[in-house]
């Protein structure tokens, strides 16, 4: 009986996954392909992957199978796209017996280089630009799919993505009341057509509301400041800002609150207020850090740990919280996983698509663009699972960017029937001109203070707890003079934009030490009460 017992265990292991395979094989050869590289997940992949198969085949009469790339996170993926259109040109050009130099390898995708009205006015490093721009080199990828917009803005300007020629093709799809250019101060498509919102996003927080109860924590967490509460001391989950764009964004919308507190108050001259709201922000994000039981690479990884008790409570995108939520939830039960995005604490905007330079299927990629920002490819982002036209497997949980789907025709359809994102955006406007130029820059003080010195972080902080916070190491702790706003503009922004890199180096060591020293100062005067 034994044997028999073991051989049925058996028998179920390598049988299980053959049962429980698709009925459909997403991978079997098609008639035509098409590549995206995307930091979606997986249940946004699978229902794409089948609703355009059956869109393009009724339009074509013909199959065809979407080769996902998944390198990583947003910045992961910013980083291959650099590598591989910098390696693809560099053959194109010395292809064409030109010299690969330094000047051009620098010129040919800084979108800072001014070119000449005529070519033969060029210098050698404008030419490398003038070159990359007119070409059709390529990478053997199609689109770029999910990720902020600030990335994709980035990418445009490079050169990397190009006019998908949607913006003149359906222009009634790009008017106020369907995909508005601007919302709360957030761009939602580029004016050029290089990339467009796919979806809306926003950023809060997630908690495990078991974890609440047994921290003895009566108070539900309702804004950024609780992620500072010293009671989640080692409990809190956050992702690393220069691994996940997404935590990038997440990180200025503090900065961007405390900013706008400061100038509401008008007790400072505009500068002035700023600069204190810069450094409020800071010290914000500092005691959140110090209360961080880790910093992931991944941010979805954030909620899943907060549902399953590794942590209390976490930053979050509100879709990877919202589908965790559902996902963890028992039948007839409310969800041990809560979402919300904090009151006038985050702007709303968009994880664009965008059509990369040389695409090798350019028209299944125009196509596949069409069909995500069509009415029916934007029920799938919120619509629930078996709902007309929504998906069939997995509920996204994600907030459609088209007006139409907020209609009083589609609640009944939509997964959050309740969540109008437009209606929220009136609460918070986003001031690029305040940040927008330090977004770079905000994740390497991120970095600098919190990563890399989080040992004694943590160390400082929780001396300063068992001591009752006493003022003097308190204020040591929280000095943000060596990373204030002029600074910041000033000097550790230019470092960042340069091609040095042995200087970036230093002024990581630089300030990191200069973290780690004052965390040390700020526990000793802890322990000696002061």
């Amino acid at each position: 009986m034994k044997a028999l017992a073991v051989f049925a265990a058996l028998a179920l292991v390598i049988g299980l996954p053959f049962l429980l395979r698709p009925k459909e094989n997403l991978l079997a050869k098609a008639d035509d392909s098409l590549v995206i590289i995307t930091p979606h997940n997986e249940a946004i992949r699978y229902e794409f992957s089948r609703a355009f198969g059956r869109f393009y085949e009724a339009r074509t009469g013909r199959s065809i199978r979407i080769d996902w790339r998944m390198p990583g996170g947003t910045s992961e993926i910013a980083r291959y796209l650099q590598s591989g259109y910098f390696a693809s040109f560099a053959y194109y050009w010395k292809s064409q017996g030109k010299e690969w130099t330094p000047e051009v390898q620098a010129a040919f995708d800084d979108s800072r280089m001014k070119l000449p009205a005529y070519a033969h006015e060029d210098t050698q490093a404008q030419a490398a630009r003038r070159a990359f721009l007119d070409s059709n080199v390529g990478m053997g990828i199609d689109l770029f799919f999910g990720g902020g917009a600030y990335d994709f803005r980035i990418q445009a300007e490079a050169g990397r993505l190009v006019d998908s020629g949607l913006l003149q093709a359906q222009p009634d799809w790009f008017r106020p009341d369907s995909i508005p250019q601007l919302v709360s101060g957030e761009p939602f498509y580029d004016p050029e057509g290089r990339w467009i919102g796919a979806v809306i996003s926003s950023f809060g927080i997630c908690y495990n509301s078991d974890a609440l109860v047994r921290l003895g924590m009566r108070e539900i967490p309702a804004a950024w400041a609780d992620l500072a509460d010293p009671r989640f001391f080692r409990e809190v989950a956050l992702a690393d800002p220069t691994k996940s764009g997404s935590a990038a964004k997440a990180f200025e919308m503090i900065i961007q609150e405390q900013m706008q507190k400061r100038v509401g108050q008008g007790s400072e001259a505009g500068d002035e207020a700023l600069s204190a709201g810069w450094e409020d922000g800071l010290r914000l994000i500092q005691r959140a850090s110090a209360n961080a039981r880790y910093f992931t690479d991944a941010a979805s990884r954030v909620p899943v740990d907060v549902s399953q008790g590794d942590a209390s409570i976490g930053m979050s995108i509100d879709f990877y919280g919202r589908f965790q939520s559902e996902a963890v939830q028992l039948q007839d039960q409310a969800s041990r996983l809560q979402y919300f995005t904090p009151q006038g604490g985050s702007s709303i905007g968009v994880d664009p698509i965008g059509l990369l330079r040389g695409a090798p299927h350019p028209e299944a990629a125009r196509m596949f663009m069409e069909f995500v920002l069509s009415i029916e490819g934007q029920k799938l982002w919120n619509f629930k699972v078996g709902a007309p036209g929504g998906p069939e497997r997995y509920a996204l949980r994600r907030l459609p960017v088209r007006k139409e789907l907020y209609a009083p025709e589609f609640q009944q359809f939509r997964s959050d029937p309740t969540v109008n994102p437009y209606e929220e955006a009136k609460s918070f406007v986003y001031h690029p001109e305040w940040t927008g130029s330090l977004f770079r820059t905000l994740s390497f003080i991120v970095r600098v203070m919190s990563l890399d010195s989080h040992d004694e972080q943590t160390a400082a902080w929780q001396a300063l707890i068992e001591a009752g916070f006493p003022p003097e190491a308190t204020a040591r702790f929280g000095d943000m003079s060596h990373v204030s706003y002029e600074i910041a503009k000033q000097q550790i922004r230019p470092v960042l934009s340069s091609a040095d890199r042995l200087e970036q180096v230093r002024l990581a060591r630089e300030l990191g030490n200069q973290f780690r020293r004052q965390y040390q100062e700020a526990a000793q005067l802890a322990r000696e009460g002061k």
